[in-house]
This record gives C-alpha cells, structure tokens and sequence, in this order.
C-alpha cells in the first residue's frame, strides 16, 4: 500500500488553501480495507453531526503533524499511537469556510476497541472503501447558505461530504489498484 500513497516529507512539502495547519488520522484496517471515521456530536457550535477522521489542529506551532494526528485519534476515539503504523499520507486539503489547511495520514491499525470522546464524538462509524466507493456522488449541497459542489459518500444512511469526501476521494484514487 506504501507505493500508492505519499510520504509524510512529500505531503508536508505540498500546499493547499488555508491559513491555520491541522492534521487527521485516517486508519484503515482488515480485508477489505474498512476505513474509521467519527460522528460529531449534534449538540456541538461547529460541524455539528458532520462525518470526519480524527483530527484537529496543531495545540503548539512546532507540533509535528504526525504527531498531531495521532493524539487527536487517541483523545477522540481512544486509539493509542503505538498501535497505528503510519503507512503514508495523502495531498493536504483546504477547507474554505474554517480556513484550515488538513495533512492526512494514513495508518494500518489492528484494534477496534473504541472510546469516543464523549464532549465531541457522538459515534465511532467504519465503512469499508468499497462501500464508500459504491456511494460515491458529484452532489451541490448548500452549506451556510453557499452552494458547494463536493464529491460525496453514503453509507447505510451516513453523508460524508466536504474536506473529510476530498479526503476519501484522495484515497480511493490512489489505492484503486488494490481495490
């Protein structure tokens, strides 16, 4: 799978739109490949109920991003680092409403026992890249009342949409040699 995917070095070298780093964890496990994503709380002021990966945004400007999506995995869904092996990373994605510029990383795990984080993770979800990719959409959706054109995921009920659909996008695209 390494072949398919970018080093850290490549992706931290890439630049997308956004002013504020942040960096997510996108672990993957079994056979067929299954991806694990969060559901964030309805309750929350942002992205409430939104489908993403664990992540978030450097707590110190000298934070290695890998290490940033790491401790974001382990607060949100309980996956300690020492159980992902960082395999690659994807092209960095911008959000245009937040600002942010997101570094993914792509991690094989073995566990599949979650914590979420109760203040923020109203669910832990897995999708098997092959579900995703049978959900696939081109959808113009309006968000705060701008109109997006996104890629877009369904699974069983489930909207992925946005930088975290980009981000799937990216994957697929990738791995679809192995698929």
């Amino acid at each position: 799978m390494r072949q398919y995917l970018l080093s850290p070095e490549e992706a931290a070298a890439m630049d997308a739109p956004g002013t504020k780093d942040a960096a997510v964890l996108v672990p993957l496990y079994g056979d067929p490949l299954t991806a694990v994503f969060t559901e964030r709380r309805d309750d929350l002021t942002h992205h409430a109920g939104e489908i993403s990966f664990p992540g978030g945004r450097q707590d110190e400007p000298d934070e290695d991003l890998r290490g940033t999506a790491l401790r974001e995995a382990e607060e949100e869904i309980g996956l300690p680092p020492a159980e992902v092996e960082l395999v690659g990373a994807l092209p960095p994605v911008g959000t245009f409403v937040t600002g942010y510029r997101i570094y993914p990383f792509v991690g094989m795990i073995k566990r599949r026992a979650w914590t979420p984080q109760e203040s923020e993770v109203a669910q832990v979800l897995e999708f098997s890249l092959r579900d995703l990719l049978a959900g696939h959409e081109m959808k113009r959706l309006i968000r705060k009342g701008v109109p997006i054109k996104t890629p877009t995921y369904t699974v069983d009920g489930h909207l992925v949409w946005g930088a975290t659909a980009r981000i799937v996008q990216s994957l697929l695209e990738r791995l679809a040699p192995i698929l």
